[in-house]
C-alpha cells in the first residue's frame, strides 16, 4: 500500500496487490442503509474498527445522507459528525475516506488524518472543493452526478446511459485536472442509484470496461441499493429491505473486482472481502493457464483465432491504483 505520514493519513492515492474494500460508516440519523447506528462518535469510531477486523482495507465516513428527499444538514453540524470520527479511526493506523460534498469538511477531514476526498457531486456541489483538494494534493473521488436528489430521482433520462455517463464524467475529470489536482489521484465513480433507474445501474455494470477507459482507477459503490431490491424481488415481487441486500452486494463486488475496480465499498465487509478474494483467486487461476508452460492445455478454451488471441481478451487492470436510492 502506499507511504503512511503518520498515523492513517495517506500520502498519494492508496494502492493495493487487489480490489480493495471500502466500509462505510455513516454518522447520520436517516441514511437510508443504516441511519442512526453510528451517530454517536464512539460508536462510529467502535464500528469503523470492526469493518478494518471484517476486512477493510479503508473507511469512509460521512455526516450528511444523500438519499432521495433527504435535507441538507448545515455545515457546523456535518463538521461536529465527521471530523472526531475520522480523527478517531486515523488516530488507530486505519485510511480514512471523507465522505463529503462541502470543501470545509474535506479541509477539515484531511487536517483530522483522512487520506481522500469522496465527493458525489464531483466538486460540482461547492465551487470550492476542486481548490481544496488540490491544495492538499489529496486524491479525490469524482462521481457521476446530475444534482441533489431532493425532488427525487432527478433527470435519470438516457438515450445511451454507458455513453453519457462516461462522457459527463470526462468532463468533470477535466474539470478537476484543469482545478490542480494530480491526475493519478483521481479516482471515478459511475454514480450507481443517483439520478438511474435499476436498468441503467445494470447497463453500468455490464460496461465497467468503458469507465476503465477514462484512464483512472474505479470505485465501484452498489451496497444495498434500490437496484438490487429490484433484481432480487422480480418482476411482481416486492423488493427486500436494504439490509437483507448484503449477498446481493457481495456479488458485485466479486464481478467489480474481477473487471479490475480499484475498490467496492460497502457496508457489510466480510461477505465482500471474501468475494474479492475468490474473485483473485479465480483470476490467479486464469492467469496461469495464460502462461506458456503453466500445465496442461484447457480443453475447453477456445481454439486460436487468426490474430493469435485466444478466446475474450481478459481486460487489463487500470493503470493506476484506481453513493439507490442514490443513497450513501
Amino acid at each position: 500500500m502506499s507511504k503512511q505520514s503518520g498515523r492513517g493519513r495517506v500520502v498519494g492515492l492508496p494502492q493495493w496487490d487487489r480490489c480493495a474494500v471500502m466500509g462505510v460508516v455513516n454518522v447520520t440519523p436517516d441514511s437510508f442503509s443504516d441511519g442512526g447506528r453510528w451517530f454517536d462518535t464512539t460508536a462510529a469510531v467502535k464500528h469503523g474498527l470492526h469493518l478494518v477486523a471484517e476486512g477493510a482495507d479503508l473507511v469512509d465516513v460521512g455526516g450528511e445522507s444523500t438519499r432521495p428527499g433527504a435535507t441538507r444538514v448545515d455545515e457546523a453540524e456535518e463538521l461536529r459528525r465527521v471530523v472526531p470520527v475520522v480523527r478517531g479511526l486515523a488516530s488507530e493506523g486505519v485510511v480514512v475516506s471523507v465522505d463529503t460534498m462541502r470543501a470545509s469538511v474535506a479541509a477539515r477531514a484531511l487536517a483530522a488524518g483522512a487520506a481522500l476526498v469522496n465527493d458525489v457531486s464531483g466538486g460540482l456541489a461547492d465551487p470550492a472543493m476542486i481548490p481544496a483538494v488540490a491544495d492538499a494534493g489529496a486524491p479525490f473521488v469524482v462521481m457521476h452526478w446530475r444534482g441533489f436528489l431532493e425532488g427525487g430521482n432527478v433527470r435519470g433520462v438516457y438515450a445511451d446511459v454507458v455513453a453519457e455517463v462516461v462522457d459527463e464524467l470526462h468532463a468533470r475529470v477535466d474539470a478537476v485536472l484543469a482545478g490542480g489536482v494530480s491526475p493519478d489521484r483521481i479516482v471515478v465513480d459511475p454514480g450507481l442509484g443517483f439520478s438511474k433507474e435499476a436498468d441503467h445501474d445494470l447497463s453500468l455494470l455490464a460496461h465497467l470496461d468503458r469507465l476503465h477507459a477514462l484512464g483512472h482507477p474505479l470505485l465501484v459503490a452498489a451496497s444495498r441499493k434500490r437496484f438490487l431490491g429490484r433484481v432480487l424481488a422480480g418482476p411482481e415481487g416486492a423488493p427486500p429491505p436494504a439490509r437483507e441486500r448484503d449477498a446481493a452486494t457481495a456479488a458485485v463486488s466479486a464481478l467489480a473486482a474481477q473487471a479490475g475496480a480499484w475498490a467496492v465499498r460497502v457496508h457489510e465487509v466480510r461477505a465482500t472481502a471474501d468475494a474479492v478474494q475468490v474473485a483473485r483467486a479465480v483470476e490467479g487461476a486464469r492467469e496461469e493457464r495464460r502462461t506458456p508452460g503453466a500445465g496442461a492445455p484447457d480443453p475447453v478454451r477456445p481454439a486460436t483465432d487468426a490474430s493469435g488471441a485466444h478466446g475474450r481478451p481478459h481486460a487489463p487492470a487500470p493503470s493506476h491504483p484506481p453513493r439507490a436510492e442514490g443513497a450513501r
